[in-house]
Order: structure tokens, then C-alpha cells, then sequence
């Protein structure tokens, strides 16, 4: 049952009728003692909507005090804030006492469905998998470590939610990866899962990149263009460094988070959209709050999930299991003969810091195979072939004294070879190449025009 607390009567009369027709039971009360009452009578009640406001009062006090009462009396059961949009800072204050999520006047009724059944399958107690049911796809995530299990646990809980999920974590841990992985277990996997880098979208571009333009919106603009919002409608839309998002942006996208509607750059009709939102940074988010450089109401709304992705240093474990994948894996793809790693190599590679995660990781592997091609590779090999993270930077290239005299033409053919097939593999798509590859996407831009190959 879900329990609708507001003055109006004709709010609790249509809320009423759009839970009703989607098969929820509902029960509907004007005022918070009648809401008191209607918790304490009915254990059967599994989510409260409620207003922020009651009578003339507009402060919102009135709702706070409503929520606060409301959590000591059931804690375990999610609250939906109802308020207006002028009246946002109201709602992050009740995120921070607890409530579920919030909802903006006049409201979607899709959304508030979509927001009401996530609620509801969060707060429900995990069952056993049914016999059939669809194996859990971990999207090439490898490592048996304790801390990254317990993550792709609650990965598999929300992945068939809609809730929107944060994932926090170092550069190089994957983060991307674990994007894909909720993507492939939701029940959205057969749509577009559309990848955005916020960090390379400039102010002056951003709303025609996420919101696309109409012909002649600006000088330049000779044809219609989607946004990335649009493409991904029925699908997943993953916002990737979100921390490097200045403010003026995070208003605009902040509305499309809350609306899921936006309008095309020169255009006045709102077009609405059904998606999934996954954010990720490397960024201490709360930090930047507290510095007024990132937008709270934004957080609440990207972070319902928060997943934290341990650093390679913290799960050194599965570092044989990874050493062993990529060797195999950029073997396979170059058409080289996968050489014996020993035992002391394992032990090596174990014990380097690695600043730079599993990325780094992946690139010591594969520059080691490239450069050696013996049949066996010692930690001598690695250690040869490795580069201090502190100097290595994303433009620099090998030295004479990396490479062996002779080796660079016969290195260079093999290294176009390979990012040529992976583009094929992939159908040239271009963050799926420079995640295969180990690699950023700049990077691949860079090698894909000196090797003159097509995009």
C-alpha cells in the first residue's frame, strides 16, 4: 500500500487514480496527524508520497517536520518528496534526513511511476534467483577480490531498477566497465547505452551536444542534429567525469535529470525522453559541494546509488587473474602466441603501486608482449618495460632506449594492425576501442590520424 499525504484534495484524488491504474493500492490523507495515524494502523504500508506543504504555510517546515517523524516511526520505509521547483533547496534538505527521492510540481506521471517502482525493488529483500532467470553479465569485470564482489552484488540488485547510480573511483579502475555492466543487467540492455565525457565538452558546445540543434540554431548548423540525450531514449546515458562540469552546465542538466525533457537548440518543443542515468568521477563530490563548485540538488539526483570501486593497490589478488586476460586477450588480437608469464613476474607485478590502476596494468602487459616476444616472460621483462607513472604523460612516445634498435617500423605495423581490427571488432565505436585497447579515447583519436585509418 502507498500512503499519499497532502492538503489538496484534488493532488490526492489524481494521485489516487494514476496509482490505481498502474495496480497499486493506495491510501490518501490530508494532514500529518492523519498521516501519524495511517502508520501506525496500517503495517502494510510501503511507501509515503508526500508534500512539503500543508494549509497557506509555503516554508516547507511543516513537511521536514512530517519526514522527520515519519523515519522514526518507520525508518525502513522510502518517502517521496512532492514539491515545486523554486522549492528545491526544501527537498535536498529532506534527502539529507532520509526521504527516497523527490519530485517537482507539475510532475510526469511516468516518472513518478518509474520512481515509485525503484523505490519499492530497492527496499525490497533480495530473493533467490529463479530457476531460468538471465545469468548476471559482468561485462569483462575480472577479480575475485571480497570488495569488488560485494560491489557487483548490489550492482546486480539495482542494474534491473531505473535508479540512477554513481560511480566513484580512481582513474584506471574500471569505472566505465561497471557502467556497462548496468547497462547489460537492466531491462533496458536491448536499447543504446550512450557514452558521454563531460570533461571534453565545453560550455559554448554543451547544450547542442546534449540536447542537439535544429537547422540554423547557430552559424553552422546546416542540418538537424540530435543530442545525446536523444539517442539514448529507451537506453542508458552515462556521464562520465561529471565532477569536471562547471556550474552553468550542471543547471541544465540538473532540469533534464528532473524533467526528462529538454528542448533542441532553436527549438521551443520540449521532447521528452525515457532513460537510465549512470554518472561516474574520480572527483570527492561532497568536497566540491562544500566549495559551492558542484551543485548539491544535482548530487541528490545522480547518487540514489553510490558504488565505490576499489584501486588495483586495494585487490592485489586479482592482479595474476588480469595479467593473465590481457596477456591472452592482446595475444589473440595481434595473432602472437601467448608466452608463459612466471612465477616471479606474477610476484613482481604484484608489488608495484599503480597509480594509474588497472589501466596501467594492461598497458605494461601489452607493451611487454609487444617489445619481448619470447616465450617466456620474467619479472626482468616487466621491470624492462615499465615507465614511472609521475613522468609518463598521455602524448609522450617511446625513447631509442625503450626499444630495441630496429624494432619501431615492425612495432608501429603491428600496433596499426591491431587498433584496425578493434575498430572492425567494434564496428568503429570509439569508447569501446579505447576501453579494449587500455587506452583514453584522445589517445585513440591521436593514433587512428597517424596511422591514417578511417574513423
Amino acid at each position: 500500500m502507498i500512503l499519499i499525504v497532502d492538503d489538496d484534495k484534488s493532488i490526492r484524488l489524481t494521485l489516487g487514480v494514476v496509482l490505481k491504474h498502474a495496480g497499486y493500492e493506495s491510501l490518501a490523507v490530508g494532514s500529518p496527524d492523519e498521516a501519524i495515524d495511517a502508520v501506525r494502523s496500517h503495517p502494510g504500508i510501503k511507501l509515503v508520497i508526500l508534500d512539503m506543504n500543508f494549509g497557506r504555510t509555503t516554508t516547507g517546515e511543516e513537511g521536514i517536520e512530517m519526514l522527520r517523524r515519519l523515519k522514526v516511526l518507520r525508518p525502513e520505509v522510502p518517502v517521496i518528496l512532492i514539491t515545486a521547483w523554486g522549492s528545491i533547496p526544501l527537498a535536498v534538505e529532506g534527502m539529507r534526513l532520509g526521504a527516497f527521492d523527490f519530485i517537482t510540481k507539475p510532475w510526469n506521471n511516468r516518472l513518478l511511476l518509474q520512481r515509485i517502482a525503484t523505490a519499492l525493488s530497492l527496499n525490497s529483500q533480495p530473493t533467490e534467483t529463479a530457476a531460468g532467470a538471465t545469468v548476471f553479465d559482468r561485462s569483462e569485470i575480472i577479480g575475485n577480490d571480497p570488495a569488488l564482489v560485494a560491489l557487483l552484488n548490489t550492482v546486480e540488485r539495482v542494474a534491473p531498477t531505473d535508479a540512477p547510480v554513481l560511480i566513484l573511483g580512481e582513474n584506471g579502475t574500471g569505472k566505465e566497465l561497471v557502467a556497462r555492466a548496468i547497462h547489460n543487467n537492466s531491462p533496458r540492455r536491448n536499447a543504446n547505452m550512450v557514452m558521454v565525457n563531460l570533461g571534453g565538452i565545453s560550455q559554448s558546445l554543451f547544450e547542442s551536444e546534449m540536447f542537439g540543434h535544429v537547422k540554423g540554431a547557430y552559424t553552422g548548423a546546416g542540418t538537424d542534429r540530435k543530442g545525446r540525450f536523444e539517442m539514448a531514449d529507451k537506453g542508458t546515458i552515462f556521464l562520465d567525469e561529471i565532477g569536471d562540469l562547471d556550474l552553468p552546465c550542471q543547471v541544465k542538466l540538473l532540469r533534464v535529470l528532473q524533467q526528462h525533457s529538454f528542448e533542441r537548440l532553436g527549438e521551443s518543443t520540449p521532447r521528452n525522453v525515457d532513460i537510465r542515468v549512470v554518472a561516474a568521477t574520480n572527483a570527492n563530490l561532497n568536497a566540491m559541494v562544500a566549495e559551492r563548485t558542484f551543485r548539491e540538488d544535482l548530487l541528490y539526483r545522480i547518487n540514489l546509488i553510490t558504488l565505490r570501486l576499489p584501486p588495483l593497490r586495494e585487490r592485489r589478488g586479482d592482479i595474476p587473474l588480469l595479467v593473465n586476460r590481457f596477456a591472452e586477450q592482446f595475444a589473440a588480437a595481434s595473432r602472437l602466441r601467448k608466452p608463459e608469464i612466471t612465477s616471479d613476474a606474477l610476484e613482481y607485478l604484484c608489488r608495484l603501486p599503480y597509480p594509474g590502476n588497472i589501466r596501467e596494468l594492461k598497458n605494461l602487459v601489452e607493451r611487454t608482449l609487444l617489445i619481448s616476444q619470447g616465450p617466456r616472460l620474467t619479472a626482468h621483462d616487466f621491470d624492462a618495460n615499465r615507465t614511472e607513472a609521475p613522468a609518463a604523460t598521455a602524448t609522450s612516445q617511446p625513447t631509442p632506449t625503450d626499444i630495441p634498435e630496429g624494432a619501431m617500423p615492425r612495432l608501429e605495423a603491428m600496433e596499426r594492425d591491431t587498433i584496425s581490427q578493434s575498430m572492425l571488432r567494434n564496428k568503429g565505436n570509439i569508447s569501446k576501442v579505447a576501453a579494449e585497447l587500455g587506452i583514453t579515447r584522445q589517445t585513440l583519436y591521436r593514433k587512428l590520424d597517424k596511422y591514417n585509418l578511417p574513423r
